[in-house]
């Protein structure tokens, strides 16, 4: 017997289903969030909803913002379930955690009314807009690094008199607005895994503002806060399998459930215009220079993901537990981690890098999550200029190692041939589908061929020394497979 999740259903649920300790009905929103997926849901809002069971930001409720198509079945959900879902951990050893959160108290679908998500950001009450729109969503281009105005959304967006549809508009005209009626501009806190993503968000919603209105653009460089976060949880794609299993174990009927593992972690720079919850409170750790952490955990764990998918793939498997359950493919991605990415860091304060690489490998290992290699191979083209090529860089300027990076680009090279080792068709996911496909298509005559995307791979195709690297692990992929390939590089120093 399941209870559909609903406020009014909340006290008929069982004692093992954690419910709000607090009032609902005095929520205000003080915070909108674009951007309303599963991490969101599984990190801001948890923190936020921890506070409140605590007693404290009750006037820091979350309103969420729709702005693609896709989201709006996320707008059905949340409508019909009063915006509440339940947060489910997956601990190591298969037991479950659940608790229903309530820090969202209302959702906006921007293509149905543009003008109420604008006016809801122009009001006082909120003093946070927050994003977490994914790398691919602040329109970097990806050669010149600057905002890419030929993007048609964006150019349809800087038309006079239109409706905005990006979240660039939405923002911009909010922000014009509370100009103009004498309000303090609220902050921009970006949670998503960019290096310097409350500054990448600075540049682009500058960038964009300035396009529209230099004078707009120029008050807003000088007004609005950007804060740098690092952010992390690994919070897979929500299975129908996920659904059943909440319902028979804890009897909720949730139609969009958010699975999690129990690490969680959250920097964030106290930099903020109008106040801001008390985040300290709930776990988060408040610095003045998230730096440090945010390449760690961009070079170690999101790059470390980078280096088990597509090999883990290609030989088979298709859960990230799986590959690093096998002992040649943990220790290819810890002799990255050791060998490649951590040389290119700074220390970092409080951590002990030593354990937090071994915690990574625990953390991929939870085969109760069931992350899948699909998720971690979608959207290369944003990841790996952002996560890896870094890394490779770096080693390059300063004569380090660079055999395990150039092997990991080889890795998605030969999966974005679009079959495994087995004959099996993949569905690649990525915004630069066609071109990567093609290119990957005429690798076997022309090994260069993928990585001459200079969109994604800038110079790296005129360095000697990557391609050198980079060949000798492609023509391995073709000849011997992923795990001879890996038995290879576990020779190397």
């Amino acid at each position: 017997m399941t209870s559909r999740l609903r406020q009014d259903a909340l006290e008929h649920f069982p004692e093992s289903v954690g419910t709000p300790a607090y009032d609902r009905s005095v929520l205000t929103a003080g915070i909108v969030h674009f951007g309303v997926g599963g991490f969101h849901r599984a990190h801001q809002a948890m923190y936020l909803d921890r506070l409140m069971n605590s007693g404290h930001a009750f006037d820091w409720a979350i309103c969420g913002v729709g702005v693609l198509p896709s989201d709006a079945r996320m707008k059905k959900v949340m409508d019909d379930q009063d915006c509440l879902y339940t947060l489910v951990l997956k601990n190591p050893d298969g037991t479950r955690e659940a608790r229903v959160i309530g820090s969202i108290i209302e959702y906006l679908f921007a293509p149905d009314d543009p003008e109420a998500v604008i006016e809801k950001m122009a009001s006082e009450e909120v003093r946070i807009v927050s994003l977490t729109v994914t790398e691919g969503g602040y329109n970097v281009h990806h050669v010149t690094g600057e905002f890419n105005r030929e993007n048609p959304d964006v150019v349809h967006d800087l038309l006079p008199g239109v409706a905005p549809q990006t979240v660039f508009g939405l923002v911009t005209e909010a922000l014009s607005r509370r100009r103009a009626r004498g309000l303090a501009p609220f902050t921009v806190m970006s949670c998503d895994n960019i290096q310097g993503n409350g500054d990448v968000a600075r540049k682009m919603f500058t960038s964009f503002a300035s396009l529209k209105d230099p004078e707009l653009g120029a008050w807003i460089e000088e007004h609005v806060p950007f804060p740098n976060s690092m952010v992390d949880r690994i919070t897979p794609v929500t299975s129908d399998e996920d659904r059943l299993a909440i319902g028979e174990e804890f009897g909720v009927d949730d139609a969009w459930p958010v699975v999690c593992e129990p690490f969680e972690q959250w920097v964030l720079e106290d930099h903020f215009s109008l106040g801001r919850p008390p985040f300290e409170k709930a776990g988060v750790q408040l610095v003045k220079d998230v730096e440090p952490y945010e390449l760690m955990k961009l070079r170690l764990l999101n790059a470390g993901h980078q280096a088990l998918c597509f090999f883990g793939y290609l030989a088979g498997y298709r859960y990230a537990h799986e590959v690093c359950q096998d002992p040649l493919f943990a220790q290819f991605v810890l002799d990255y981690m050791d060998k490649e990415a951590t040389p290119t860091l700074e220390p970092v304060p409080g951590i002990d890098l030593h354990r937090y690489k071994r915690t990574l490998i625990e953390r991929f290992s939870n085969e109760n999550v069931r992350d899948t290699l699909a998720r971690l191979c979608a959207e290369s083209s944003d990841r790996i200029p952002k996560f890896l090529l870094p890394v490779v860089l770096t080693n390059l300027e300063n004569g380090g190692d660079i055999s395990r990076s150039a092997a990991i680009v080889a890795s998605w090279a030969r999966y974005d041939e679009g079959t495994d080792e087995q004959g099996q068709a993949i569905d690649v996911v990525d915004r630069l589908k066609e071109t990567l496909m093609a290119a990957a298509a005429r690798q076997r005559q022309d090994p260069l061929a993928f990585i001459r995307d200079r969109e994604v791979f800038g110079d790296l195709a005129d360095n000697e020394y990557f391609v050198k690297a980079y060949v000798a692990a492609l023509e391995k992929l073709h000849d011997v497979g992923a795990r001879a390939t890996l038995e290879t590089l576990a020779d190397t120093p």
